[in-house]
């Protein structure tokens, strides 16, 4: 994670169940990816702080994997339990809360 990306240490766990929930299933480089790509460069997640949310969203029955071979080689899939979509539903409307409230306070 660099610098300039701080602000979203916070929040990565509410991004990564946000992508699993709108693309079904990822793989680790894939979520670092689109993250990139919808925050046109400004969020890049690197594996140091991508892998410890996923191993605890993986333990905590948030998040489970499934290892898919692709092209010959195995690669692990990380999906939304049902408690985790309840959840990411959950952290979204709180997300959504607080942003409504940071742009009420930065546009007084």
């Amino acid at each position: 994670m660099k610098k300039k990306n701080a602000l979203y240490k916070g929040t990565l766990q509410n991004i990564i169940l946000k992508l699993l929930a709108s693309e079904v299933k990822m793989y680790g480089y894939q979520l670092t990816q689109r993250a990139k790509e919808l925050t046109k460069g400004e969020l890049e997640m690197t594996e140091g702080a991508l892998y410890p949310i996923l191993h605890k969203l993986e333990s905590d029955g948030i998040i489970f994997s499934e290892m898919q071979n692709v092209n010959g080689r195995d690669r692990k899939y990380y999906l939304l339990t049902e408690k985790g979509k309840k959840q990411q539903v959950a952290q979204e409307e709180e997300m959504r809360s607080y942003l409504f409230n940071l742009n009420t306070i930065f546009n007084v």
